[in-house]
């Protein structure tokens, strides 16, 4: 059993923190008591606690981003798509802080569309981005913007997902897997040529 650095415990305790009870949460003291050390000796880690916050950001698209890729091997293109719905949701759900701080709260170090986004610096992104390139190249979808539809797709998911989670719908958690999933259809049969 290979023995955690104390960067990755440290790196454990923070998102344990932060997936609880959210940023705020992320106090260096209170990573410090997790792991077992002074709270000086995370700075060794991680210069300041905005550093420790964006790494557990990048840590969480990272994640996200390796799923979808495994996700990403349909050959065929709408049901590529379709494959990352679930995931995002599932995301959303299940850790509702972390996707919050990643997807949508305001962060000075956050990606901007569309500069970032065309650059490919969004792993998350890039699959999608990918599946509707291949798709346009094939006749599968309409010739457009690539990441402007990608955008539109993510959108319509995001959006449906916040109003899930302010209470917007009466839906239990199974009728709004069904209505989010039939919602990206109908998206998705827009685009397909």
């Amino acid at each position: 059993m290979t023995r955690l650095t104390t960067a990755e415990k440290i790196l454990r305790a923070a998102h344990r923190l932060f997936d609880r009870e959210g940023a705020d949460a992320v106090t260096m003291r209170r990573v410090a008591d997790a792991v077992g050390i002074t709270p000086m000796a995370i700075y060794r880690h991680f210069p300041n606690r905005d550093a420790l916050l964006k790494r557990l950001s990048d840590d969480s698209f990272n994640a996200v981003a390796h799923e979808w890729e495994a996700r990403s091997s349909s050959p065929d293109l709408p049901d590529r798509l379709m494959s990352l719905a679930d995931p995002y949701l599932d995301y959303a759900l299940t850790h509702p802080h972390l996707f919050d701080h990643a997807f949508s709260v305001r962060r000075d170090d956050a990606r901007l569309y569309p500069e970032d986004f065309r650059a490919g610096r969004s792993p998350t992104f890039n699959v999608v981005i990918d599946a509707i390139v291949d798709g346009m190249a094939k006749g599968v979808f309409k010739q457009d913007d690539p990441h402007d539809v990608a955008m539109a797709i993510w959108a319509q998911q995001h959006g449906l997902i916040a109003l899930y989670r302010a209470g917007r719908f009466s839906y239990d958690q199974a009728q709004f897997r069904a209505f989010y999933k039939q919602s990206l259809e109908r998206l998705l049969n827009g685009i397909k040529a």
